[in-house]
Parts: structure tokens; sequence; C-alpha cells
């Protein structure tokens, strides 16, 4: 699976932008604020009809605009699938394979995959848990096509019900009408925490293999899913809480909390791991998303490094470009650094400066 081609109008700071891109090694270069990120996040919208910043579709319209597109074409399988995705500043994002329209994001599952890892990603073991709760839906949403289902409607139910509890607070008599609320956020709500915990049981299997390789056999590491409530004890804990729920106007068990752990032994690595431990964490934790891909899907995705390998000491720049040769790979960097022309064999390399290829 790679990505051949894309075209961007009015997107960010993009007012038109045409480029190929090279099945293997890819580099885009430039100094801070020129737009280098702009296209890797119009590339990871193309995949998953959403940004991997978490931006509203409204912000990546350029400034002044009402409409923006992003057109990509992919090869997969010896095929070529054209992506086109429409966002508009007062309607809702259209999205089209091959020129025909498509209703949901999950319609868009196995056409393309990509994996992105910016500097953010590299604290994702001592960060918040809201950022290890995006971190699963994120992936598991592209190698499981039910899960992104099972989310949406998660969530619908849940942004119902704390609008509803809010509400209550100065409408009591609308309490009965809590219960049609609690009944679909169980159901979907289950479906989630355990599609989680089967994603975690997988992904632990590669990253205690990758990590103890990269540590030279010196350490292993295991991730733990910390649920917030069981599935068999769902509905009864949500039940017991909701005077609390009133009380404070949001719901307060669901997976909506759940977090994950990564373990050493005895220790828990973000409350005593170096910072080389964590940010190893981080890079087998992208190791492993590829494999995981590679392994449900039977393709190999993009992989997109957003100015990442100057955050990386020499041996963990050396383990995750030796691990990722065999997939189609786009960089960015403030710099042509010596190291990547000496490790990687570069085909397409651009300079990017105030939204133009120069």
């Amino acid at each position: 699976m790679v990505i051949e081609s894309l075209e961007l109008k009015d997107f960010r700071n993009y007012e038109y932008l045409k480029m190929d891109f090279s099945p293997s090694t890819n580099i885009l270069f430039g100094k801070n604020g020129q737009g280098k990120t702009n296209i890797l996040e119009s590339i990871y919208l193309s995949a998953t009809t959403r940004s991997h910043r978490g931006s509203k579709d409204r912000e990546m319209i350029r400034f002044t605009c009402d409409e923006a597109h992003v057109l990509s074409h992919v090869k997969k399988n010896l095929s070529s699938v054209k992506l086109d995705i429409h966002l508009r500043n007062k309607a809702s994002k259209g999205v089209a394979i091959n020129h025909v329209p498509v209703r949901r994001a999950s319609d868009l599952f196995g056409v393309f995959s990509c994996i992105v890892f910016s500097p953010e990603d590299l604290s994702i073991v001592k960060s918040g848990p809201k950022e290890r709760r995006r971190f699963i839906d994120r992936e598991l949403s592209q190698i499981d096509k039910v899960y992104l289902s099972d989310l949406s409607n998660y969530n619908k139910a849940l942004n119902h019900r704390n609008r509803l509890l809010k509400e209550i607070y100065f409408e009591p008599s609308l309490r009965d009408t809590l219960d049609v609320w609690d009944e679909q956020l169980v159901t979907y709500g289950s479906r989630v925490i355990d599609s989680r915990e089967k994603f975690i049981l997988e992904l632990n299997k590669l990253v205690e293999s990758i990590y103890f390789h990269i540590s030279g056999g010196r350490e292993n590491v295991k991730i733990y899913y910390n649920k917030n409530t069981e599935i068999g004890s769902f509905k009864d804990s949500l039940s017991s809480l909701k005077e609390r729920d009133f009380s404070l106007r949001t719901t307060h068990v669901g997976p909506h909390r759940d977090d994950i752990s990564f373990m050493s032994g005895n220790m828990n690595m973000r409350k005593y791991g170096s910072q080389g431990q964590q940010r190893t964490c981080a890079v087998v934790l992208k190791l492993a998303q590829i494999e995981l891909v590679k392994k449900k899907l039977n393709e190999k995705p993009v992989l997109l490094l957003d100015d990442v390998l100057s955050e990386l000491d020499r041996d963990r720049q050396n383990f995750l470009m030796d691990y990722i040769k065999d997939v189609q790979t786009i960089i960015t960097t403030t710099g042509i650094d010596d190291f990547v022309k000496d490790r990687l064999k570069i085909d397409n390399i651009y300079e990017i400066k105030e939204g133009k290829i120069v």
C-alpha cells in the first residue's frame, strides 16, 4: 500500500499543491511553520477522514476560504484508488472513493492505512490518560471496522447522556428518560471494552518482543489495560453512581475513563521510567502498530514521521530506520541530516517554504 500522489486546494496554508511520492523514502524539509506537517495531516485525513492533531474540519480550511479539497491517489494490490475529501465551513465533509460518495468513515476501512509518529507521541507514556485512549482509538479504528462503529455509537450515547444530566440539574422531572441512554451506553461500551481488551493482548505480544530486542535483552515491558469498569458490572456501576452523575452533571463510569499502563517488571514506566525508557516504549508502540496492520489487513501501512528523528538519540534512530526499510515513509525535518542521508535511500526530497514546494 502506497500513496502515489497528493493534491491540495485551500487546505491549511496551501492555496494549491500537487506532489508525487516515491514508494520508499520521501523527505519534506524546511523551517518550522512552513507547512510540512500540514501535508502529513492531509494524508492522514485521506486515510481516516480525521486530523491526527484532533483539529476540526473548519480549522483545516485555508483562512478566508469556505471549503478545501484533499485528493490522493493510492496504490493497493496493483490497483489505483482515488480518494477525495471535501471540507466545508458550513456543512459536513464529503468523502468519495473513485468518484463514488460514501456516507460513513467506516466505508474507507481497509482502503488506505497510515501510521503517524510525531514528537507528541514520544510522551504518550508520561502524558495523561486522554492521550493514551486517543492512541488506542486512533490505531484500533484502522484495523477493526466494527470497533470504529461501536466507538462512534458509544460517544454519541455518552454525549446525549451528559447533555441530559445537565438538563436534569435544572429540570428533575427528566430523570426517567436517562434509562434510554444508559442502555445504549452499556451496549456499545461493552463492545468497546471487549475490542480494546483483545487489541491490547495482541499488541502486547509484539511490544514485548520488539522491546526485548531493542534493549538488547536487558529489559522487558508489558502493557496493562486499566479498565474503568468490567463488562459484567458496567450496568450496576452506572446505576450505583447515578446520584453522583446527577450532582456533577457528567458520566463517571465507562470506557471513556479507561487507561493503559506500561510496566517493566514491577516498575511503572510512567512514574519511574527514565526519559530514554519512556521514549523507547513510544518507538516500540509504533513499530508494533506497523506489524499489527500488516497482520490484520495483509498490507504495509504508510508511515508518516513528523520531525521525530531529531527527538531520538542515535541508537533509537538506528533501530527505527532499520525496522521501516520495507514500508513507504514520508519524513518531515528541519534539515537534511547527514544521518538520514547515510542511513536511507532517499528517492524524493522536497523543500517546503510558505506553503509551496521550492
